[in-house]
């Protein structure tokens, strides 16, 4: 299932699709050679977003919480490109430790964390489930909605390691993004591998940082292919020193607006773009959509009342906003059901392996979809994203997802360079 394209601007995308189809021969040797410089992240997703003449990520996950999301069908994919990630690390791995999140009452996230452990199984590995919870000092199993279920466990450190009673493992997954820091258990692990490492979860990591690597990736990309960079790049700019329920930093957090949006309606009159220009303020740190504002005017951003500076001032685990990125907003004109829709692109090592619709009836295509009220489209990914079909229109399903997957490969190249440039000194 394709969402529809709602929109008359379908000429530009198109043309944007049918280049990716064109040149994917000269895509993909482009990404490999790429793969040889970096290293991939464990796993990633990003969200993306489709305007009918842009198709751009908007944010990028490195502990990604939706593989029960994912098409079935489309399992094989997630084994295979899973052991290629075991392979590079441990190649003679034969246990696992999964960290997940703290949310034991999320249905939902348990069902992809025993999703994950179902992929993690099928390459060989015996996988067992660790909890940073105090209040789990015994195996603890969980019944799940779908019928299964989860045990997990209490963690166990040594000196230099980390394991549960009688399983040592040789590397630990964490899918808990560590947004109220790395706990004193998860550090100086020096005799196992840490995937994602410490450095990637939100107490540390800036979405700035991974803007900035993308802005390179997507100009180096763009310059291969004789290719606007635009048209797969959000613009966005960064105040540092922001305190919403002091209103400091409100003067910064104007200009940079302004600014944008004057950079973004120069480029939506050189394309003839008859929509009206946005951009998002969010949170520099932290995920689930909290801390995030549609702006249109900079005056928009001075003198927020209460509600709004509360709502802007605090995101996951209650952490402080200090910091927010400006970022162009990308209209998505995909529907489905009269719902608007935005892809999720979900990647293991440097392989697409599916990926799903982040649907909200409820929200307007230049609003941020990752709200309360939103639902993931059961009708995952009808096909995989990364065999496009020359003989079909660049925008058959096939082709569509192949676009995603160019540009959601780009943003994970984007944090593999992200990583690399934020790795602590040792």
């Amino acid at each position: 299932m394709v969402p529809h394209l709602t929109t008359a601007l379908t000429g530009p995308l198109l043309d944007l699709e049918k280049r990716f189809l064109d040149d994917s021969t000269r895509i993909e040797q482009w990404l490999r050679s790429q793969w040889q410089e970096h290293t991939p992240p464990f796993y990633g997703s990003v969200d993306l977003r489709n305007n009918g003449f842009k198709l751009a990520p908007v944010d990028t996950n490195l502990f990604p919480g939706g593989f029960n999301n994912l098409n079935p069908a489309f399992l094989p994919l997630c084994v295979h490109a899973t052991m290629s990630a075991i392979e590079k690390i441990c190649p003679d791995a034969r246990n696992l430790l999964l960290i997940p999140e703290n949310h034991t009452r999320n249905q939902f996230y348990l069902m992809n964390v025993a999703q994950l452990a179902t992929i993690l199984r099928q390459t060989g590995l015996n996988v067992r489930i660790g909890t940073l919870l105090p209040e789990i000092t015994e195996p603890t199993t969980l019944e799940l909605p779908n019928g299964h279920s989860l045990v997990l466990e209490p963690l166990v450190r040594t000196q230099y390691r980390l394991g549960l009673k009688d399983f040592d493992p040789c590397a630990i997954l964490l899918n808990n993004d560590l947004s109220a820091g790395a706990p004193a258990i998860l550090q100086n692990l020096n005799e196992q591998f840490l995937l994602p490492p410490l450095h990637a979860g939100w107490a540390v990591r800036r979405k700035s940082h991974h803007f900035a690597a993308y802005d390179q990736v997507a100009t180096d990309f763009a310059a291969h292919l004789g290719l606007d960079p635009w048209r797969i790049n959000p613009y966005f700019a960064v105040c540092n020193q922001i305190n919403f329920h002091e209103r400091q930093g409100e003067d910064c957090l104007a200009a940079q607006v302004d600014m944008l949006l004057a950079r973004i309606r120069e480029k939506y009159k050189e394309y003839g773009v008859t929509e009206t220009p946005y951009v998002v303020v969010k949170a520099d740190a932290g995920t689930y959509g909290m801390g995030v504002m549609t702006v249109k005017d900079a005056s928009e951003v001075t003198g927020l009342n209460r509600k709004q500076r509360n709502k802007m001032s605090v995101v996951k685990e209650g952490l402080e906003v200090s910091e927010v990125i400006i970022q162009e907003g990308v209209h998505t004109f995909e529907s489905i059901n009269d719902g608007v829709a935005e892809p999720v692109v979900y990647m293991i090592d440097r392989y697409v392996v599916g990926g799903f619709y982040r649907v909200h009836s409820g929200r307007a295509k230049d609003e941020n979809l990752n709200a309360p009220g939103m639902h993931f489209e059961p009708l995952a990914f009808e096909t995989c994203c990364n065999q496009p079909e020359h003989a079909l229109a660049p925008d058959a399903p096939p082709n569509r997802f192949y676009a995603y997957g160019v540009v959601a490969r780009l943003a994970l190249l984007a944090a593999s360079v992200e990583l690399e440039n934020t790795t602590p000194a040792a």
